[in-house]
């Protein structure tokens, strides 16, 4: 097929593509192209978006198997079998909506993995400061200390909601994957009062004041008594929302550094994410995924679907963006 010279190869949002598509749809195959979350165009610039998506390739803070320092490039990798325009059950293209750009990962010298958060801190916090929503691809939970760090700094102590098998509120010194809410609470990034976790299935003392559903509540009251909760205890607040990968059943998110059994089905979660699109949410990461343990990439592709669905219920509802 012979293209004609005035036909352009960029899409809207300066998209490649190989071919005219209708309202900028990237066209190209999945196994082909530069590797972009959804394929969205790579830039530093951030003027006038709405969204950026970057990676921490970081996994010195894990406590089992390593393995998620390859997360970002995995789903990435995924996502462009999700990047044809209109999504369903929404009914749109997100993209004609939302300005989102893929702003790369943040640069790690091995050897120094104190800097790397430093380092990570500075990246959102460039973002914020130029009024955009985060979307950062873990990573080890250790990560989402570094995005909660600077959206605090723009926005306040912020609410927060977090999909995980484990709570990650050791009170320790030391500064891990299991840690991390802990730190946060501590240096004021998070409002406990108003922050839940969803999916708990670990044993962990609870003398915060977290509102904390474990998976049996979940099994009673299902994903629709959860979503009432999660209106309840954030309210119209500034919200941070971080997804553990391990939340999900290892059967059909088995590749995580350390999975749990009777974990979430992929209904439960989209359920509640597709009904939050008047949440105050300002950023959101998906963290965990471990490519080592992931043969056939269901973990990465499951990973890189709940973006998706955070990123269309943005665009439906344009709060928190």
């Amino acid at each position: 097929m012979k293209i004609q010279s005035n036909q352009s190869i960029f899409g809207h949002e300066g998209v490649f593509q190989t071919a005219p598509g209708p309202d900028g749809t990237y066209v190209e195959m999945p196994y082909s192209g530069i590797r972009t979350f959804l394929r969205r165009r790579p830039s530093l610039d951030f003027t006038g978006v709405d969204l950026v998506v970057y990676g921490i390739p970081f996994d010195l803070a894990t406590s089992g198997r390593s393995g998620a320092r390859f997360g970002p490039s995995a789903l990435r990798e995924a996502s462009t079998q999700l990047a044809w325009g209109e999504v369903w059950p929404w009914g749109f293209d997100p993209f004609d909506r939302l300005s989102v750009v893929d702003a790369g990962d943040v640069p790690f010298r091995r050897g120094q993995p104190q800097k790397m958060l430093e380092n990570a801190v500075e990246f959102a916090r460039r973002i914020v400061e130029e009024g955009a929503g985060t979307v950062m691809l873990g990573g080890d939970h250790s990560t989402t200390f570094t995005a909660l760090k600077a959206h605090a700094e723009r926005h306040g102590k912020l609410a927060y909601v977090q999909f995980d098998a484990h709570r990650d509120t050791q009170a320790s010194k030391e500064f891990d994957h299991g840690t991390f809410v802990h730190h946060a609470m501590c240096d004021g990034l998070i409002d406990p009062a108003h922050a839940i976790q969803i999916g708990i299935r670990t044993h962990y003392d609870h003398t915060d004041s977290i509102t904390v559903l474990y998976r049996d509540w979940l099994h009673e009251h299902g994903w629709q008594g959860a979503l009432a909760r999660l209106r309840e205890v954030v309210g119209d607040r500034p919200t941070y929302l971080s997804i553990d990968i391990d939340c999900l059943d290892p059967a059909f998110a088995p590749g995580t550094g350390t999975p749990v059994v009777d974990g979430l089905a992929p209904h439960e979660i989209l359920s509640i994410l597709r009904r939050t699109t008047d949440v105050n949410f300002v950023g959101m990461d998906l963290v965990e995924v471990a490519p080592p343990y992931d043969p056939t990439g269901v973990t990465a592709l499951l990973g890189a679907s709940l973006i998706l669905e955070y990123i269309c219920a943005r665009a439906a509802g344009r709060q928190g963006v």
